[in-house]
């Protein structure tokens, strides 16, 4: 009989160990940040990208979070002679699978929109006046897996899957707008996203 409850009492703590990053009440904490530089040969500046979008996370639910980014993107390309500076908002849902102790799948349903503005720049990578602003809203659906080494710390590995984007842009001079829709399955498992997410 001894020997039983203490099987009981292994299995349970093995599976509340596992469950302990995804149970219902816990919280997450993490996002993205890039950065790139690229040398434009003749131009006097090198072209930038620079984003970034802190997200946290509630799990309503073992094993279902709900939660939103909010960041920032900006984008200097002196070789088309444009900047755009964007808002953006990122509300998502994610459900976990658990895979063993340590790995978990998910899947994320996410809803991105950015909202920019537009400016002229020069060959020498000064800014000038303002082209007009941007508005795209999209649709996100993308598998990914977690590895857990502590209970704190999940090491996320994800591609980016089915998308949606609905994209507006108004001409500053004129008041013309230019809408247009893309859809898509970008599932590149060459160029996976790696992140970290803390969950307390």
């Amino acid at each position: 009989m001894k020997k039983v409850l203490l099987s009981l009492v292994a299995v349970a703590a093995i599976t509340f160990g596992a469950n302990a990053q995804t149970e219902k009440g816990k919280i997450m904490l993490g996002g993205n940040v890039g950065f790139n530089s690229t040398k434009v040969e003749g131009a006097a500046k090198s072209d930038v990208k620079f984003s970034v979008v802190p997200n946290v996370g509630y799990f309503v639910a073992n094993n279902v979070a709900i939660g939103t980014g909010v960041g920032y993107t900006y984008n200097k390309a002196v070789s088309n002679s444009r900047q755009n500076e964007a808002f953006v908002v990122a509300p998502f849902g994610r459900y976990y699978v658990g895979l063993s102790d340590q790995f978990k799948f998910y899947g994320q349903l996410a809803v991105p929109m950015a909202f920019g503005t537009n400016k002229a720049v020069d060959a020498n990578g000064d800014t000038g006046a303002k082209l007009g602003t941007s508005t795209s809203i999209g649709v996100n659906l993308a598998p990914g897996f977690a590895f857990y080494p502590t209970k704190r710390v999940g090491i996320e590995l994800s591609v980016n899957g089915l998308d949606y984007a609905h994209n507006e842009y108004k001409v500053e001079s004129t008041g013309t707008k230019v809408k247009s829709n893309s859809f898509g399955l970008n599932a590149d498992t060459f160029a996976p996203k790696l992140g970290v997410q803390f969950h307390f």
